[in-house]
């Protein structure tokens, strides 16, 4: 059952990377992301709410919110604030880049996670997972090569650095959910709803000051609803990627590797919907990409 809650997950944040580039196409950033965690939000906090009134009830669900002390929620603020700008930086990359390059690049954050547990932890690379960070960097290149062709320079292009920037500040905020749910023991779902609550004033402040008192000068704002469908993505995938982990037997190493393959979904939306070209030549590179955190997660 945890493989396939794994493989559900992973469709639906593929689906989920296709909302935000069809939102973010000829849109402001900014607000796009605000309704986007508010959408989230207002599914998750019910969760709260409900947890006090109706516990048994919720916890035959395995949607069961528990309280969290004051550290927790100071962390979890502080989790808000990391994740509210690695989202800035991805969406922004989203929105200028083709979903074919920004997807496999994104695919690579867990390899990323594992290697700064590894560094955290003292642990020494085996053979075969340097090999397997050889195949990413290997693959990178190849991608750098297609994608210069579209004009697409990945060591000059800011979106690209932008998303690299994104990739590690999410594999930080991975290695700060293990501290979190591994080590305090905070539920993983209570993990995810303060986080998404504190992102909302948050980004409505950023929102406030910077966006709106200067909206002229950027692109004009259109509501879709593709933009709530993200949160809504996004909520559902997290909730089935938590479950998974709770499930008897579960290897997380597999299921997050499994994740990754989300970018195939991405992949072809590239193709198929939004007419990306040199799909053929990014294929291989991506084959790689997704062959080095496979063999990353399997040797570890």
């Amino acid at each position: 059952m945890w493989l396939y809650l794994g493989a559900f997950s992973a469709v639906l944040l593929g689906l989920y990377d296709i909302s935000r580039k069809i939102a973010l196409r000829d849109n402001a950033v900014l607000p796009v992301l605000f309704f986007a965690v508010l959408a989230e939000t207002l599914l998750l906090i019910p969760l709260v709410l409900l947890s006090q009134f109706a516990p048994a009830f919720l916890t035959r669900l395995g949607l069961f919110v528990p309280p969290v002390n004051l550290y927790g929620h100071i962390l979890l603020f502080l989790k808000a604030i990391l994740v509210g700008t690695l989202w800035l930086l991805a969406y922004f990359s989203m929105k200028h880049l083709p979903i074919s390059v920004a997807a496999p690049i994104a695919a690579s954050i867990p390899a990323w996670t594992l290697l700064g547990a590894i560094l955290i932890f003292g642990e020494r690379l085996t053979p075969t997972q340097w090999g397997a960070f050889g195949i990413l960097f290997i693959s990178y290149y190849i991608f750098s090569l297609v994608s210069g062709r579209e004009g697409i320079v990945f060591h000059t292009n800011k979106w690209v650095i932008f998303l690299f920037i994104a990739v590690l500040l999410s594999a930080v905020s991975s290695l700060m959910d293990k501290y979190l749910v591994q080590t305090l023991k905070i539920n993983p779902l209570a993990v995810q709803v303060w986080f998404c609550a504190y992102m909302v004033p948050l980004l409505g402040v950023s929102l406030l000051l910077f966006w709106l008192p200067k909206r002229s000068g950027f692109t004009v704002f259109q509501w879709r609803w593709s933009i709530p469908l993200i949160g809504v993505l996004l909520t559902i995938a997290d909730i089935a990627y938590f479950k998974a982990i709770n499930c008897e037997g579960a290897l997380i190493s597999l299921i997050s590797a499994v994740r990754s393959g989300s970018t195939i979904v991405s992949f072809l939306a590239g193709a198929i919907l939004f007419g990306e070209v040199r799909i053929f030549q990014k294929s291989f590179a991506l084959a790689g990409v997704l062959a080095g955190v496979f063999l990353l997660f399997l040797a570890h």
